[in-house]
């Protein structure tokens, strides 16, 4: 069974991934009560990078934000980003005119294709006590063919994700197949849209000192486990210790032993594109000249524009869970 591994790698900040996956990185910070303005109190801010906070201090991190956590208004060209948010919420606003607010276990998908901006920004909504925020954001390839599609936005609301509860097990579906439980469809011209091509994107957790059997994958796929929560778990004769990643032959059935704490996986998976890849912060193309093109057309162009009164924009305390798309509807949960 441990021949079903091809490799260990320990998981930083941000996560080692496979084609057809750029980036993952797993943002957990346990923030502190929110003030008026939905931030941390000033006198917290001491003693930071602002603009360029990554270091976990006091357990937790501003990112790029300067008085509200998060990611102000920044661009990207030429792929997909999935943001999952398990706890906490996250403001979303965009150049489409599109913006959102969405946290407790929702998903938002979001096709960059020719260009967007859009600003990540996690308010501190409770003002009596903290707030955790636990977020995984995946970047996902787009092949040349759709470099330039129309970008897209999508939410994922989590009563509508599949969540598969066996005897010891629970398995949110993203993206894929599971066991024939289908997930939602994903944005219209994503990789993901082919099934031949198998993305699976799992949230996975098991019970502790319990047994998981991971079904192999139909077609000659990438797959990778990320262990991210737990004590030791068992793959054979093979011990893997919790914050490693784990490449597996996706052509076996792969049984997990947990250890005395309940175990938390993400699970990516998908048919390489197997096409170059260049990138440069933002901006992923085929080769450096189409990066060059994309810096300079955003110079010129702002990808549309920012229709925001703050690059850090975020809504009223007071809204709930909600999404406008660039048409003007408006679905509020």
């Amino acid at each position: 069974m441990s021949s079903a591994i091809v490799n260990i790698i320990p998981l930083g900040f941000p996560w080692q991934t496979q084609d057809p996956f750029l980036f993952c990185v797993y943002h957990l910070d346990h923030y502190t009560k929110g003030n008026e303005t939905m931030g941390p109190d000033p006198e917290l801010l001491e003693g930071r990078d602002l603009g360029n906070d990554f270091t976990l201090k006091d357990g937790w991190r501003m990112y790029h934000g300067q008085t509200i956590p998060g990611f102000p208004n920044h661009p990207h060209r030429g792929f997909e980003t999935i943001t999952i948010v398990n706890k906490g919420y996250c403001d979303h606003s965009d150049s489409l005119g599109a913006a959102g607010r969405f946290g407790e276990g929702d998903t938002q998908w979001m096709t960059a294709g020719r260009g967007v901006q859009h600003s990540e920004m996690f308010p501190l909504l409770n003002m009596e006590s903290g707030n955790t925020l636990e977020l995984f954001q995946i970047w996902l390839n787009l092949p040349k063919a759709d470099k330039f599609t129309e970008p897209h936005f999508k939410m994922l609301w989590h009563e509508d994700i599949p969540v598969i509860n066996e005897e010891n097990a629970q398995i949110k579906v993203i993206a894929g197949n599971y066991k024939g439980s289908q997930a939602n469809e994903p944005a219209p011209n994503s990789w993901a849209a082919n099934t031949d091509n198998e993305v699976a994107i799992w949230n996975i957790h098991v019970d502790a000192d319990q047994e998981f059997v991971l079904p192999k994958a139909k077609t000659n796929v990438n797959r990778t486990l990320y262990f991210y929560e737990g004590s030791e778990i068992y793959i054979g004769n093979r011990k893997v210790n919790p914050n490693f990643g784990i490449l597996l032959d996706a052509s076996q059935e792969i049984t997990i032993k947990i250890g005395d704490k309940k175990a938390h996986f993400l699970m990516l998976q998908g048919k390489p594109i197997n096409e170059p890849v260049s990138k440069y912060g933002p901006f992923v193309m085929n080769t450096d000249e189409e990066i060059q093109k994309a810096m300079e057309e955003y110079q010129l162009t702002q990808f549309g524009g920012w229709p925001w009164p703050y690059a850090d924009n975020v809504h009223d305390r007071e809204k709930g869970r909600f999404a406008k798309y660039p048409d003007g509807t408006l679905i509020e949960k």
